[in-house]
């Protein structure tokens, strides 16, 4: 367990106090306030044509205090949500700081959505506008909130006014045209700051509104899980559109005035090495799964740059032994697994940060950090004792930066993870604790599936299936996978008179990645007679978990 330390409580306090006030805006704390030095680098970017560009904190507060004079004049206010749906660009930077300027909240749209499931965000969340790209606006007409006119539409269009729908704002035209607004409107560190929504295991997506105070937590593992320093060169692979990406990506480095980096181009083994070089990237940050890609790769590609790193990290899923021994190898260091997830940021890692930084151990995601008091309890809400298995929890009541209050407009699912009388969060995960306080993933407590560092809730695969014509059922569950760690799994019962056929599997697979993800499709379909169930109808999908590995799959693999 780690021990007392008073500089580093110290330290835990002072963001307490810092992100806990009345007087706060997250543009001003993210951007303007590191605006003062003029030449104070924000953004390094680079995409797959390889264009590059390098942004100013000061040229993005000038860019977003004009976005934000637009999105005022069309009625944009304090609370209310602002979707963005964009790669990783220097707009998609400009889209957020504009929203926390006038104090509104924030909707990540992942590129790879399909329309449903942009709809259900949207609308789940009252968003009244969305700013995109030409590539992603005919997903927004496909949507009910669109075809309704609830929503207005903000398009960065492409040469002569390419993507540009009828009744569209132009991106570029209504920031320049824009008077730019003045301040940052102030609000309070319980004011919403962010929605974001995460995977269900038995139903939609769970939208979780992140307050300002969240900065705090965001802020500790900056310093304690990645040692980000001053004279660090930051590259964290991860999209903004998901969790680990916008807290750790966009908001953590500028919020202690750091330059982040967007390379938006497809990931090779090739242009990460290459990328990784060019820019003498010190502190690294990124999933299991690009890690194994690289390794997989062989190292005559990586021995073909010079490399910098001071650190490297992992997240999203646990990370293989095989791949912490092969970086130390190829890097002369280790890969530190460390443990998130949307509702409560990250809590427990292989720290970097010297003060709190203790020896690996291969198969941990390590101790708790500071702030937070991670433990493992039974069924009945109680802590097990050291080496037993249990639910990996939240001691809330001492867990000062913990900032979850549940999930928007649904207190039932709220309360499936609250136990021991409203003292613990349930992360759903099972683990063991040993001697020294470093915890041990055992496995999934619920049917999530963790592919490619993405969390995936089955209900929404199986729901897209469903609206195919020839589905009468679907169920979908995680298999084992070398690479990606799970991929996805389809069983489908079908209506009469719908024969299998390879032909139909490579449908069901299209008609997934059109209309819900392109991340969230079965890589694998199998159709069978009977899904099995409980008594009461519920789909057993632990018996499919088991037959996950039968080659008699109809795919079109």
């Amino acid at each position: 367990m780690r021990k007392p330390d008073s500089k580093v409580d110290a330290l835990v306090q002072s963001l307490l106090k810092q992100y806990s006030g009345s007087n706060l805006n997250a543009a001003d704390l993210l951007c303007d306030r590191h605006a003062r030095i003029p030449d104070r680098v924000a953004l390094f970017y680079e995409n797959a044509q390889g264009e590059t560009a390098k942004w100013t904190f000061r040229e993005f507060r000038d860019a977003s205090s004009k976005l934000a004079g637009f999105l005022k004049s069309i009625g944009i206010r304090k609370g209310d949500r602002v979707g963005v749906m964009l790669p990783k660009t220097p707009e998609l930077i400009i889209c957020a700081l504009a929203t926390w300027r006038l104090g509104a909240a924030y909707l990540p749209l992942f590129t790879a959505f399909g329309p449903d499931a942009v709809d259900y965000r949207i609308l789940d969340s009252d968003t009244r506008v969305v700013v995109t790209n030409a590539a992603n606006r005919a997903k927004l007409s496909a949507t009910s909130a669109y075809r309704s006119g609830k929503l207005e539409v903000v398009t960065l269009c492409e040469g002569r006014g390419k993507g540009l729908e009828k009744g569209d704002y132009s991106f570029w035209h209504e920031l320049e045209s824009a008077v730019a607004e003045p301040r940052p409107s102030m609000i309070s560190g319980e004011d919403i700051m962010i929605m974001l929504y995460t995977s269900g295991t038995t139903g939609d997506p769970k939208g979780v509104d992140i307050p300002v105070k969240c900065l705090a937590s965001f802020e500790a593992y900056m310093k304690f899980g990645l040692d980000l320093r001053e004279d660090d060169m930051y590259w964290n692979m991860a999209d903004p559109g998901w969790a680990y990406g916008l807290y750790y990506n966009l908001i953590g480095p500028l919020l202690v005035g750091k330059a982040t980096m967007f390379f938006d181009a497809p990931f090779t083994p090739g242009e990460f090495f290459r990328v990784m070089s060019k820019y003498r990237v010190t502190n690294f940050a990124s999933s299991p799964t690009a890690y194994r890609a690289l390794k997989a790769s062989g190292d005559r590609i990586a021995r073909q740059y010079p490399y910098f790193l001071r650190v490297a990290s992992s997240a999203g899923e646990p990370l293989n032994p095989e791949v912490i021994e092969w970086s130390s190898k190829l890097w002369g260091i280790a890969i530190h697994d460390q443990f998130g997830q949307t509702e409560l940021g990250m809590v427990a890692n292989n720290h970097h940060m010297e003060e709190v930084k203790q020896p690996l151990k291969l198969g941990s995601m390590g101790p708790s950090m500071p702030g937070f008091r991670m433990v493992v309890v039974n069924e009945e809400g109680q802590e097990v004792k050291t080496g037993e298995e249990g639910q990996f929890a939240v001691d809330i009541e001492n867990s000062p930066l913990y900032w979850f209050r549940g999930y928007w407009k649904d207190d039932a699912r709220t309360q499936e993870r609250i136990v021991g009388n409203g003292r613990y969060y349930l992360a759903g995960d099972t683990v063991k604790m040993d001697q020294d306080g470093y915890l041990f993933f055992s496995g999934r407590s619920d049917d999530i599936i963790l592919s490619a560092g993405y969390r995936i809730g089955p209900f929404e695969v199986e729901s897209a299936l469903m609206k195919h014509p020839a589905v009468a059922e679907a169920a979908v569950v995680g298999k084992p996978d070398q690479l990606r760690g799970e991929t996805i799994k389809a069983y489908v019962t079908l209506v009469p008179g719908a024969s299998p056929s390879r032909e139909l599997s490579n449908q069901l697979k299209d008609f997934v990645k059109e209309h819900l993800s392109a991340h969230e499709y079965p890589r694998e379909v199998e159709f069978i007679d009977q899904l099995p169930k409980t008594p009461s109808g519920k789909i057993q999908r632990f018996l499919l978990k088991e037959r996950a590995s039968d080659s008699n799959a109809v795919s079109g693999d």
